[in-house]
């Protein structure tokens, strides 16, 4: 595999990995290029045209606002997410930006930042073009970039020669398939996390891996902590934020849990729906593995963490170093790309990761693992992308809750049998895989399909 788990788990900015997280890292990849080049002095006028899917929903998925934060400098993960709007309303006011926060040039929206949903660039949907002028109009780089899903991109030519694709690392125990990463736990006798865990220590040292999948399991809290006390009303839709709301109920009546054991499950949702409604509004989050599904694999760690007897710090290490394993697989072989290949890729990929997690941290053999990850993408396959407006908000945010519910249920099933099953993770993932490549560009992440136009947009405040 060519993706460290710490890259699938990154820490960001909402509301999307594709459309905010991957313009923000491009735009600030093509400054680093000019910068190497010792271009950056001479440049006058940067231009950048969003295509396709960006070009579709960037405005409701902030894709020209995380393009100007990545143009003066900024980057997803340590970006003030609370100075965040009021930086972009000053590019947009004084029609200037400072390069790398630096430099001025002229930037007007509209002129210098064009958004073109009917063009599309060859290799993907989420196509980003960037040229850099000198002030005599000599062009000085004419770059492309792709956002695949999750954060990450590539440039036009690491996507000719599959570059991006090519083992930065030699690993102990290579995979490229969950039918090979099982193979590997039986001949050594371990466990996926610990296959994992040997894999990453080819990278970073031990003690390194369990700080920094400990700080991503801090974010992923901080973030829950965040959403369940914040009100107001997200904007887009004008829809209210529920959580706060339904943390206030559950904290309030907790001898409601002697008597409805599915109390456990309104926890579960609550959980989902923070995380979610934090990165609808743009705050901090983690990738895992996109925005628009980042709150599945913290609901169902949080399940774990506060429901399971035993649960520690260990037991995230290796809940997050399995979903991981099973993330790479789904990205390496299909795609975690709503843009790509609808939700399926994003809020199914995220459910089979969660659903292998808690598996393997509640005592599951290898083969069990893979059975959870497979029931819970199963029953994900043919999942579309129709956010209305182009938000991530509806029907995104219920439907993280949905597939954390999914999720743990998965698990279970898969505990309660031997490992052995009719339908390999393998075959589910090219299935997926097939359908995201038979499913209609309207269902796709362009809120030309489904919910997204059978459903009026009303400006008013609403309840989901």
């Amino acid at each position: 595999m060519t993706t460290s788990v710490l890259d699938l788990f990154s820490i960001g900015i909402g509301p999307s990995s594709s459309h905010t997280v991957g313009p923000m890292r491009a735009a600030r990849a093509f400054l680093n290029g000019l910068e190497e080049a010792a271009k950056l002095g001479s440049v006058s006028r940067v231009r950048v045209k969003l295509y396709g899917s960006l070009g579709a929903t960037g405005r409701g998925h902030g894709s020209d606002g995380a393009v100007i934060l990545g143009l003066m400098g900024e980057e997803p993960a340590n970006v003030d997410v609370d100075k965040a709007a009021d930086m972009i309303a000053e590019v947009r006011e004084r029609a200037s930006i400072r390069l790398n926060g630096s430099r001025p040039v002229p930037f007007e929206e509209g002129t210098d930042l064009v958004l073109l949903p009917r063009e599309r660039l060859p290799f993907h949907p989420n196509g980003m073009r960037f040229t850099a002028e000198a002030a005599d109009g000599t062009e000085l780089a004419n770059v492309i970039y792709y956002s695949i899903g999750g954060g990450f991109i590539v440039s036009e030519a690491e996507a000719a020669k599959d570059a991006f694709k090519a083992p930065p690392v030699k690993v102990p125990y290579p995979f490229s398939s969950g039918a090979e990463l099982l193979a590997h736990c039986e001949k050594a006798e371990k466990s996926i996390s610990d296959i994992m865990f040997a894999n990453e220590k080819v990278m970073r040292s031990a003690d390194q891996i369990r700080a920094e999948l400990l700080n991503i399991w801090a974010v992923m809290q901080e973030c829950v902590k965040r959403g369940c006390n914040s009100d107001g009303i997200m904007p887009g839709l004008k829809i209210k934020r529920r959580a706060s709301s339904l943390y206030r109920q559950l904290a309030n009546r907790a001898e409601a849990a002697l008597t409805d054991p599915l109390t456990i499950l309104d926890w579960v949702n609550l959980y989902a729906l923070a995380v979610n409604e934090e990165n609808a509004a743009g705050g901090r989050v983690v990738t895992a593995p996109t925005n628009g599904a980042a709150g599945i694999v913290p609901a169902v760690l949080h399940y774990y963490t506060r429901f399971v007897p035993g649960a520690n710090d260990a037991g995230v290490v290796k809940f997050l170093l399995t979903a991981g394993a099973v993330g790479m697989l789904f990205k390496e072989n299909a795609s975690i790309s709503g843009a790509e290949v609808g939700c399926q890729g994003e809020v199914g990929s995220a459910c089979s990761m969660a659903a292998a997690g808690l598996a393997e941290v509640m005592g599951g053999t290898p083969a069990q693992v893979e059975n959870a990850a497979e029931i819970a993408m199963e029953h994900n396959l043919g999942l579309t992308c129709d956010p209305i407006g182009g938000l991530v908000q509806v029907p995104c945010i219920e439907r993280n809750a949905m597939a954390s519910i999914k999720a743990i249920n998965a698990a279970r099933l898969a505990l309660k049998g031997d490992g052995t099953h009719f339908v390999s993770l393998d075959k589910v993932i090219r299935t997926m895989r097939l359908t995201g490549r038979d499913m209609k560009s309207k269902y796709k992440e362009t809120a030309r399909g489904g919910l997204a136009v059978t459903v009026p947009i009303e400006a008013t405040v609403v309840d989901c």
